[in-house]
């Protein structure tokens, strides 16, 4: 307990040395986060701005680094080296209707388009963007090629014939093909067209208006990734074709978009009018012809008729004025709903001769300022500055409140109407266009296919078409195609570690990015768990005699009271010793009182006996000696 002012004060116990060792570390910490930060930015700027020179050394010197840290190695822990893939171009392992590797790297079988668009600029109208058969950028299966999109901006239309033509009867159709967008893709598509079988067929003349019977792969613009299927589906009444597109698959499509990476698509449509929408042998879309396009492939069998009117006495109301309800006596109309508050008073100090706002008195007309054209000028208003250190300037008005004798308009109540006759609806006709296909598999024959389409976005990949019936023809091309450019690219990307090591050879100040993404975690963790003050358990306590947190707040109200009355003890006793003390005192006082007066009387009996032997040796006194 310290006096501080004058009054007591309990001094509180001084912190653990482990917690003031803790706190000591997370300004440590800090410092250093905050210093490697710092670094990483000059690192940054360094790398920006050093000359080739000293790269050139730093270099040299991570060579010289990296040579001695080598020859110091085993040669038993050297990393054996990545795999390498060859590539063999697929081989159909049955019965296709069209197969396409482009691996002979010409365009022959392909015909480029010399057709215009109609309702098109003349300059755009072209089909004149470039096809070429390339090699893909940074391939790792040299020899691999494929057909590119190679323009921008272009209206693009190439097309093949079928070795045979494709007729739906009682075998399935598989349709599958690879596509890369190798820069991305900002708007355009890559899917492909199923050209229909028709005497007027002329792939030197392919268009956007070509009869087709199936669309089908990927689409882009904007945000909107696409997965098409659509196909035209015939009228048989009519003989008029309808599109039909498959719903949206549930499946996020935007990595197939964005990774540049090569993905299979594949279409799988079945007899029973099922289909299957693949991508890299997943599926993210399935259905049925008959229950999941739009619009249903077949019509409804009956229709609002649409001469049928609604008669003129039908009651749609479900609801109506009481007719027999009456306003009530007391029922004020015109009792405003807001009042002015008769208990409000003017503040005081209120400027009821200010305006609220005044001209600008610095403000000066514009030089260029034409009265003749613009009117007289006048200058801005702005806020009195008379009124910003006063409640209010202008005509003080009371403030409005509810007027609460407010009832407005009175309404009668609305009560069940007994004539209701529910919502009118036309009634319903047989529809005069109905037919029910029940196996709209059955489509149009096709006997080609063709890419027509318009990309922002240049050296779009496809590879490796095929058109065929059997699933396992499918996935065995799709294994020695596309699962072997899968292979090359897992061989020939290193891991996680890998990657983060090549990117940091390329820019050094990673390094610090990587140390702060690893430590930074584990340096908070530690933080969080360790800065707070520890609880400890009851053994703990039992073993240091320490107050309990639990029982602190009742201990130090029982110190309190405790330390008072001792207080009051202590005032006691130091009474009762200056009574005892009073009463020694006084004890004292009389017995030394009661020893004077025995010495006195001693003193007299001393002089008493010393006066009588003084007058018995006195000569009158002898008696006379007998001889």
């Amino acid at each position: 307990m310290t006096k501080q002012n004058g009054q007591e004060r309990v001094a509180g116990p001084p912190a653990h040395p482990v917690i003031q060792q803790i706190m000591e570390l997370k300004w440590l910490l800090y410092v250093t986060l905050l210093a490697l930060g710092t670094l990483a930015v000059r690192a940054h700027d360094m790398d920006d701005d050093n000359d080739v020179d000293d790269v050139v050394d730093i270099e040299d010197d991570l060579d010289d680094g990296i040579e001695d840290v080598e020859e110091s190695k085993s040669e038993t822990s050297t990393p054996p080296p990545t795999p390498k893939v060859t590539y063999r171009a697929p081989v159909p392992t049955g019965e296709v209707y069209f197969a396409e590797t482009f691996d002979k790297g010409t365009l022959d079988g392909w015909i480029l388009s010399k057709a215009k668009k109609d309702d098109t600029d003349d300059e755009i109208a072209k089909y004149d963007g470039k096809w070429e058969v390339q090699d893909m950028k940074d391939t790792k299966l040299p020899g691999d090629r494929g057909l590119v999109l190679v323009t921008r901006a272009k209206h693009h239309a190439i097309s093949s014939k079928l070795s045979k033509p494709f007729v739906f009867d009682t075998k399935p159709l598989i349709v599958q093909y690879e596509v890369n967008f190798q820069n991305g893709i900002e708007c355009g598509g890559a899917y492909v067209k199923l050209l229909s079988k028709t005497p007027e067929l002329n792939l030197d003349q392919f268009h956007d208006k070509t009869p087709y019977t199936i669309m089908f792969g990927p689409d882009k613009c904007g945000e909107d990734y696409k997965l098409h299927f659509i196909f035209r589906h015939k009228n048989p009444k009519t003989g008029k074709y309808e599109e039909k597109h498959a719903k949206r698959p549930d499946a996020d499509l935007k990595t197939y978009f964005t990774d540049k990476k090569t993905h299979l698509y594949t279409l799988v449509l079945n007899p029973d009018n099922s289909f299957e929408i693949l991508v890299d042998q997943t599926v993210v879309n399935s259905g049925n012809l008959l229950n999941d396009m739009s619009p249903p492939v077949n019509p409804p069998r009956e229709i609002e008729d649409p001469n049928d009117q609604k008669p003129e006495d039908w009651d749609e109301r479900p609801k109506i004025p009481d007719p027999d309800a009456v306003k009530p006596d007391d029922w004020d109309e015109d009792a405003p709903a807001k009042i002015p508050d008769e208990n409000a008073v003017k503040p005081e100090g209120w400027l009821d001769d200010e305006p609220e706002y005044v001209a600008d008195p610095d403000a000066e007309k514009p030089e260029d300022w034409d009265e003749d054209m613009d009117g007289e000028w006048e200058a801005p208003q702005i806020a009195n500055p008379k009124c910003e250190s006063a409640p209010g300037c202008g005509t003080w008005q009371r403030p409005m409140i509810d007027n609460p004798n407010y009832k407005g308009k009175w309404k009668p109540p609305m009560i069940d109407n007994v004539n209701y006759q529910g919502i009118w609806k036309p009634r319903k006709i047989p529809n005069p266009d109905f037919f029910e296909d029940l196996e709209p598999f059955k489509m149009t024959p096709f006997s080609a296919v063709g890419l027509e389409l318009w990309s922002m976005t240049s050296d779009i990949f496809f590879d490796n078409f095929i058109i065929c019936t059997e699933r396992a023809v499918a996935d065995d091309w799709a294994s020695d195609g596309w699962g072997l450019k899968k292979a090359a690219d897992g061989a020939a990307e290193p891991g996680v570690v890998g990657q983060m090591m090549a990117a940091a050879e390329e820019r050094p100040w990673l390094w610090v990015v990587y140390i702060l993404t690893v430590a930074l975690p584990v340096f908070l963790v530690v933080l969080f768990c360790c800065s707070g003050k520890k609880q400890p358990n009851a053994a703990e306590y039992k073993k240091t005699d320490a107050p309990q947190p639990d029982v602190m707040n009742e201990e130090k109200e029982e110190e309190k009271d405790k330390g008072d009355k001792e207080e009051e003890e202590e005032e006691e006793t130091n009474e009762e010793k200056l009574e005892e003390k009073q009463k020694s005192d006084a004890d004292i006082g009389s017995a030394s009182q009661e020893e004077e007066e025995e010495e006195e009387e001693e003193e007299d009996r001393k002089h008493a006996s010393e006066e009588e032997e003084t007058v018995n040796r006195s000569p009158r006194n002898r008696k006379p000696r007998k001889d």
